[in-house]
């Protein structure tokens, strides 16, 4: 590790190489005693027996684990913010603009080898807003430069919906599930009609008056935006894989915690589930057959898996340890490793770019002091784009992975306010 301050601050297009590690690329077997080379935020190769290029930054990895950076498909770090109590569905709302920066969750989560997250307002809406896809970048000043971008530069995300108890309350809330489902039926129609006469536009029609809310719901309807839907009961499930059909929206469920009970119409619908994993439910009752099998049997069905950690509900530093938890219960290694990566990736529609070490992929990988499904395995290091985001062996960095005074208050950024460097803003 003693080139880790010159590989920090590698010149632009100099190359970096991770040698004699053991890595797990996700996407092939895991090879022994290997190298990844990195050259600016990308993946150049990664192999058993890659040539360094003259000039590379090399990097000493032996007795230590490499791995793609982690990939949470449901976080809620940096805030709860999104729709408020005016009504139950608020697809205008955008998590990215109530995200506090000087959260420090965001160095908490590099802390647990995470890199990409998808942040999304609460649950407690049958539709709160539009979430965000965020790189964790050790280089940035705003959230906005986290966002990952669609190709009209907008920031990156879905749609947020819920069912169940959260969203239920006094008008205008609903108070049955007949009715929960009854309103969001609503909206979506109103959404196709916005949709024709957008597309009436085209053909000399006079343009609608411009609505942000169902603007957000035509990019869900053109497959754009992924609906991530919060829902634990069986029946839940079922509804939530109802209105997908009939509108046919993209879908990934979230939580399912009686998924099992439905694997089969889950796995018939092709609806890929991203799974929280907790010893307990707590006190949430529709959620009393969370199940650590859950993982497996979907696994079983072809059902696509990723985990979540809805940070704060579990803390982002123990995501490893969701995973390990379903291969407790049968899952396989390799479902679990990909459940961490690059399934999440799939499911945010950016599987191309992160979740597996490949040539042209983002540089985006943590280093382990061991197995990642071992208690006593640390993460040393997280890398984002190619560059060092989270460093334990740093003081500042190692109070994020550890606690104590200072490790939690939201007053110690993990960005700086400014562009300029400023190492005490971490102290």
């Amino acid at each position: 590790m003693s080139l880790v301050l010159c590989l920090a601050v590698a010149l632009v297009g100099q190359p970096m190489a991770f040698t004699n590690a053991h890595i797990i690329p996700v996407e092939g077997p895991e090879i022994q005693r290997g190298t990844l080379l990195v050259q600016d935020g990308k993946i150049l190769a990664v192999g058993a027996s890659v040539a360094i290029p003259k000039g590379a930054l090399v990097q000493d990895c032996a007795n230590q684990v490499i791995m793609p950076g982690l990939i949470c498909t449901h976080s809620h770090i940096g805030g709860w913010g999104g729709a408020d109590r005016s009504g139950p569905i608020q697809p205008d709302a955008r998590i990215i603009d109530a995200l506090n920066p000087r959260s420090s969750g965001w160095k908490r989560a590099l802390a647990g080898g995470l890199t990409t997250l998808n942040v999304m307002p609460g649950s407690g809406h049958l539709l709160s807003g539009q979430t965000v896809y965020l790189k964790l970048r050790p280089d940035v000043g705003t959230i906005g430069e986290m966002a990952y971008r669609f190709a009209d530069g907008s920031p990156m995300g879905g749609i947020k919906m819920a069912n169940g108890t959260n969203p239920q309350g006094a008008p205008p809330f609903p108070g049955t599930r007949s009715k929960a489902a009854a309103l969001v039926r609503q909206k979506y129609l109103e959404a196709q009609k916005y949709q024709r006469d957008l597309e009436a536009v085209a053909e000399g029609g006079e343009a609608p008056p411009r609505d942000l809310g169902l603007e957000a719901l035509v990019e869900a309807l053109e497959g754009k935006r992924v609906v991530h839907h919060h829902t634990h009961r069986a029946d839940d499930i079922v509804t939530v894989l109802r209105l997908s059909e009939e509108f046919g929206f993209r879908l990934v469920l979230h939580h399912v915690s009686e998924a099992i009970m439905v694997a089969e119409e889950i796995a018939e619908a092709d609806v890929p589930c991203s799974v929280i994993m907790i010893d307990s439910p707590g006190g949430k009752q529709e959620a009393i057959n969370l199940s650590f099998e859950t993982g497996r049997v979907l696994d079983e069905h072809g059902v696509k898996v990723a985990y979540h950690t809805d940070d704060y509900i579990t803390d982002s530093r123990y995501f490893f340890r969701s995973a390990a938890l379903g291969i407790r219960a049968g899952l396989a290694r390799e479902t679990a490793l990909a459940s961490l990566s690059l399934h999440g990736a799939e499911m945010m529609d950016l599987g191309g770019r992160i979740g597996s070490l490949a040539p042209g992929k983002d540089a985006d990988f943590v280093i382990l002091s061991g197995d990642p499904f071992s208690i006593d395995t640390r993460v040393q290091q997280t890398w984002v784009e190619g560059n060092l985001a989270f460093d334990l062996a740093k003081p500042s960095d190692r109070l994020f992975a550890e606690g104590g005074f200072g490790g939690s208050n939201e007053v110690n950024p993990y960005m700086c306010c400014t562009k300029n460097e400023c190492e005490g803003c971490a102290q």
